[in-house]
């Protein structure tokens, strides 16, 4: 193997590591509050219902937060590993960044979490709700610091050169940089989405089961009311991103909608092959200038294609496809909680509806990391824009090594995956006593 080989095994490795995390915390941001409802909710009514609802899903939510943990401590292993040219070259901005998410969200959530799971009955019922929403806003905190790092690795701002090292010259700056309001929203409301149909999924599953349990019908109606806000919310945030993604990220955008040349009236390509050796879409359904409108809002608008960034492009193929998965998915889930509060408003729901929700309950799953795809394969070839190359920052591993460990994470993970959806499966199938 050549060092392209090497470098293409460290990509897919971390890849996986960080898809895999990446599904827990998707879960648990939003999971958390859903917590804080159904626990503030027994506490008003007292209604028995609503303690089983809670203690249902609180035993999913610290299975989900155990799989996050053991999850991420792999990929911090792999900063020093696979990628020491990382921490090398901007460790004195993401070092930082990764230590206040420690020392604030995950000391917040550590602390309060034996609370949540084990002191129902040892503290009262003001400092139990207490300690689920300092659980909750912990791990909402989390994904502010994870984000802020994320963000700045794509829209890079706030730092200067001090004796050739990258420090932060305006630390406001590197946190909130351009790119950072936005795509914190945008994941926090995938969490939301996520966690809604998690939630709904499940508990359609258990009324195909038990189709007289209240407290499962109650969790289905709060989950699909959640999702059909959300839902909206999330295109009109998703449309947002995607114009700060055109003035800050470009050759994302042009990779996004395949548009391989620099034109006016750029058609929508709503689908194609895309053929990076030609530089062209084969078998192409376009909506004639389309992507003009939607982008600058001017059908006669132009659009920078690829052609301006050569050669430092990235692949356009999964970042095409990915992004059409992403928007597909969205527009099932909308279509999907829009129709569920619609029939769920005052009568009980049709075995196809529960079918639809339960075949949907991970589908937030696919969104998210089709969303992730685009995100992160979208400013290849930048580790960090217009800062670090990717290949720069990788270490010197030897590509049989590094092939081993790949395969050993992919059989523990696909293991580990599969358990956790069995398990929480069945949990959400349990009856649960109040």
């Amino acid at each position: 193997m050549d060092t392209g080989d090497a470098l293409l095994l460290a990509r897919a490795q971390f890849g996986l590591n960080i898809a895999f995390h990446i599904l827990f915390p998707t879960i648990n941001i939003a999971l958390a509050w859903y917590l804080v409802g159904f626990r503030t909710l027994y506490a008003r009514t007292r209604d028995p219902q609503w303690l089983a609802t809670y203690r249902r899903w609180v035993k999913i939510f610290a299975l989900t937060f155990a799989m996050g943990v053991v999850s991420g401590i792999t990929m911090s292993f792999q900063f020093g590993t696979n990628w020491p040219g990382y921490m090398q070259k901007v460790g004195n901005i993401a070092g930082p960044l990764l230590g206040y998410e420690v020392l604030t969200a995950f000391f917040l959530e550590a602390t309060f979490l034996g609370v949540l799971l084990f002191g129902m009955e040892r503290v009262s019922s003001r400092v139990h709700i207490v300690s689920a929403v300092m659980v909750a806003a912990g791990t909402t905190l989390s994904a502010f610091w994870i984000l802020a790092l994320n963000s700045w690795m794509q829209t890079p701002t706030g730092h200067v050169i001090d004796a050739g090292e990258i420090i932060a010259g305006d630390w406001l700056e590197v946190i909130f940089n351009p790119s950072f309001p936005l795509r914190l929203t945008h994941m926090l409301l995938a969490s939301g989405l996520t966690a809604s149909f998690f939630v709904a999924g499940l508990s359609a599953w258990r009324l195909l089961k038990a189709p007289q349990e209240a407290g499962a019908m109650r969790a289905l109606r709060a989950g699909t009311l959640v999702a059909a806000v959300l839902a909206p919310l999330q295109v009109f945030v998703g449309d947002l991103h995607g114009l700060n993604t055109l003035e800050h990220q470009p050759a994302k955008i042009a990779a996004m909608e395949a548009i391989w040349k620099t034109d006016k009236a750029v058609p929508l390509v709503l689908f194609a092959i895309p053929n990076e050796t030609a530089g062209r879409n084969d078998f192409a359904i376009e909506i004639p200038k389309l992507a003009s409108f939607i982008l600058k809002h001017d059908f006669e608008a132009e659009l920078q294609g690829l052609d301006a960034f050569a050669p430092d492009v990235p692949p356009v193929a999964p970042v095409f496809f990915a992004f059409r998965l992403m928007v597909g998915v969205g527009v099932l889930m909308l279509a999907l909680a829009w129709i569920g509060a619609w029939r769920l408003r005052k009568r009980a729901p049709p075995r196809w509806l529960l079918w639809a929700f339960a075949g949907m309950t991970f589908s937030g799953w696919i969104a998210t990391l089709a969303g992730w795809i685009v995100t992160e394969i979208g400013r290849q070839p930048w580790l960090v824009t217009g800062i670090l190359r990717t290949a720069d920052a990788a270490g010197h591993v030897r590509e049989a090594a590094m092939g081993a460990s790949l395969t050993g994470y992919v059989l523990v993970y696909s293991v580990m995956l599969l358990a956790y959806m069995v398990v929480v499966t069945h949990l959400a199938s349990d009856e649960v006593k109040a």
